[in-house]
């Protein structure tokens, strides 16, 4: 294996000056993309003549690219390339960890195949196809995609292989082969789907796999399944494992303060897109509808969300509509937005190379960061860890607090900035459910009361021993009196009140007044008692 290091002064050429295809080039300048990055300028030649490599790099460096240009390449001039004549067959395959960086690649390759078309042995031509295979979407609409024809397929292990076992998913023409982000498939038990797909895979083939970091495992997996491979670090002879343009903040924190600090940090001058991790579902759902309450355009993507509502708040929050998006470490697995300005460790990482992943989100392809660490008492000795294994210089952090004169100062908090921008929207005034209580306060109440049962039958007023009133619509047929009700009360009064209802003992009319008849009443329920 072959290690290249860039040097420090060095300018990187264009896409067109690496011969690169003009529709690609044109499609990548459409969409601001010109020069090439370190890694994407030492992969592709080597990746357009076919050859198998290994790409290492940090995140946000522009791995996507590095292989999705000489991949669409290879594809356009099949002839050229040695491949087979494409028959709506995929002749490409990606492979990626998460659902969320399953999308990202696509997108982007999407973007640079914007104007290609693909000639068939018929000569027939139709525009290049690329689909997404990933869990947690029904399986028909995947079916009939690749029914229907396509070129590259990018996915994730798991989904992939199904598909494949089930026969939906050919693989016996598949020519080129990417593991992108292959240490986090490793880190998230993928290794036994990735060597199974690999091993149903044709030869000779052209494979690449890229990492930011090379654990045993996947040196192991590159001996087996690449062929002669080149391995290029695409870092600067004196980089650390930590972006140097993005500026770090440690601070310890008290938990029941972590939630105004995290308010004032988000009102820091410069702040744009924000990051917030957590290590937990529950505390990433509880930190952004804490920060909804607050007034802030708040998103969060976490393992109990849904995939549609994942992909909801990705779209978003990268279309801007809101600007702070709460994460678990696995969710934000493969998420690439290159202008997030804030990353804020809400929780402190378990180790250093979660801390390095999640950091990495900021400060890339070339822009500056920040990154904001918060670290509570009982989180001291893992981030005395991290600071030993990356050297940061930070052992202990300084004590702040949301009211802390530091914390403003480190990071241009305005002073009027207090825990809340905005009062949160209320159900009460607007919404279906508020549409509903007005509902229900203007329907106009019954007057039919409810009769009294006992074992499902109605109770007679006889056996009851009730209210002694009735409503108009209990008389209204006259059983609720027997037919001997004395003719004082009856309507002929014209009175529009309801007529009082005689208590019966044993069928007996009772004598005396209402009064005597409450009084006696009284006395059979205290002697009962």
């Amino acid at each position: 294996m072959q290690t290249t290091v860039v040097d420090e002064t060095h300018t990187s050429p264009t896409f067109a000056e690496l011969g690169v295809d003009d529709r690609i080039v044109a499609a990548l300048a459409d969409d601001g993309k010109t020069h090439t990055f370190a890694i994407q300028e030492l992969t592709l030649p080597l990746a357009m003549a076919g050859d198998d490599l290994i790409g290492q790099a940090r995140t946000g460096m522009g791995k996507t690219f590095g292989f999705g240009v000489p991949l669409l390449h290879r594809l356009v001039h099949a002839e050229e390339s040695g491949l087979r004549a494409l028959d709506n067959t995929p002749r490409a395959l990606v492979i990626v960890p998460t659902r969320e960086l399953c999308l990202q690649v696509t997108g982007d390759l999407e973007v640079a195949a914007r104007r290609l078309d693909v000639t068939f042995a018929d000569r027939a031509t139709r525009p290049l196809k690329i689909t997404s295979i990933y869990g947690g979407r029904p399986y028909e609409s995947q079916i009939a995609e690749l029914k229907s024809g396509v070129d590259v397929v990018v996915g994730t292990p798991g989904r992939l292989l199904d598909l494949a076992q089930q026969g939906h998913l050919i693989l016996g023409k598949v020519a080129i082969l990417v593991l992108d982000e292959a240490d986090e498939m490793l880190d998230l038990g993928f290794l036994p789907d990735i060597e199974r797909i690999m091993a149903s895979l044709p030869t000779p083939r052209q494979t690449m796999l890229f990492s930011a970091t090379m654990p045993g495992p996947i040196v192991t997996l590159a001996r087996t399944f690449l062929h002669r491979p080149t391995h290029i670090r695409a870092e600067h002879a004196n980089d650390s494992a930590v972006h140097e343009r993005t500026t770090q903040h440690v601070y310890r924190a008290h938990a029941l303060d972590k939630a105004e600090l995290v308010a004032r940090i988000l009102q820091a001058d410069g702040r744009g897109a924000t990051m917030i991790f957590t290590r937990t579902k529950r505390t990433a759902q509880k930190v952004a509808d804490d920060l909804g309450e607050r007034g802030f355009s708040v998103g969060a993507v976490h393992g109990d969300l849904g995939q549609v509502a994942r992909e909801k708040a990705l779209k978003r929050f990268r279309n801007g509509d809101i600007d702070v998006l709460v994460a678990t470490d696995v969710a934000a697995r493969g998420i690439d937005i290159d202008d997030v300005t804030h990353v804020i460790n809400y929780q402190c990482p378990d180790d250093d190379k979660t801390y390095i992943h999640r950091i990495g989100r900021t400060g890339r392809a070339g822009r500056t960061g920040t990154a904001i660490t918060l670290v509570d008492w009982d989180e001291l000795h893992r981030w005395e860890l991290i600071n030993t294994a990356l050297g940061l210089g930070v052992p202990e952090p300084v004590e702040t607090y949301s009211t802390s004169e530091n914390l403003r100062s480190d990071l241009g908090i305005p002073e009027s900035a207090t825990g809340r921008i905005a009062k949160p929207k209320r159900e009460s005034g607007d919404g279906e459910k508020g549409e509903r209580r007005r509902e229900r306060a203007e329907r106009p109440k019954s007057n039919r009361s409810r009769r009294r049962t006992r074992g499902g039958k109605p109770v007679e007023a006889s056996d009851a021993g009730a209210d002694p009133t009735t409503t108009p619509a209990d008389d209204a047929d006259g059983s609720a009196q027997g037919d001997d009700a004395p003719s004082d009360m009856s309507s002929e009064t014209g009175s529009d009140k309801p007529r009082r209802r005689r208590r019966r003992r044993g069928g007996a009319k009772r004598s005396g007044s209402s009064s005597e008849h409450r009084a006696e009443e009284a006395t059979t329920v205290s002697s009962a008692d």
